[in-house]
């Protein structure tokens, strides 16, 4: 557990790069009560979901310089803020 912290595996640097295949967002749909889904429905959740992450990504790294592990809401109202798409009603 040398040079990891507090926290020994850390929150990561890298990981899945891209294993968001058809049969995931079939499934989410099927579970939601869709029963066929148009092919040109993958490419768009691939953008959402790569929208959703890149916020959960920049709301990490403030996580990650404030030496905490768990997510406040401030991080994601910074994490927001830095990204031009500013809310109120949540502190800061």
């Amino acid at each position: 557990m040398s040079g990891r912290g507090k926290g020994g595996k850390g929150l990561g640097k890298g990981g899945a790069k891209d294993h968001h295949h058809k049969a995931g967002s079939s499934s989410i749909g099927q579970s939601g009560g869709v029963k066929r889904i148009s092919g040109l429905i993958y490419e768009e959740t691939r953008a959402v979901l790569k929208s959703f992450f890149e916020n959960v990504r920049d709301a990490v790294t403030y996580c990650e310089h404030g030496k905490r592990k768990t997510v406040t809401a401030m991080d994601v109202v910074y994490a927001l803020k830095r990204q031009g798409r500013t809310i109120y009603g949540f502190g800061g």
